[in-house]
């Protein structure tokens, strides 16, 4: 079950940045709408990323 899930996310995945890169060149309003998705869903996993990694605890010293 979680692999057809897995492949449904990176097809979505992939199918995103092909549309940032087709968009790039001018295409069609659905393509230019779908790029902008992904790159606001981008944008808010890097902001929830940052903030995961602030949190974590690790303090990056030798174990004192």
């Amino acid at each position: 079950m979680a692999v057809p899930v897995l492949l449904g996310i990176l097809a979505l995945a992939v199918g995103g940045c092909v549309c940032v890169v087709w968009a790039e060149f001018g295409g069609p309003r659905w393509v230019r709408a779908v790029a902008t998705a992904t790159i606001t869903v981008g944008g808010v996993l890097r902001f929830f990323e940052k903030g995961s990694r602030r949190g974590s605890g690790r303090t990056g010293g030798d174990g004192d």
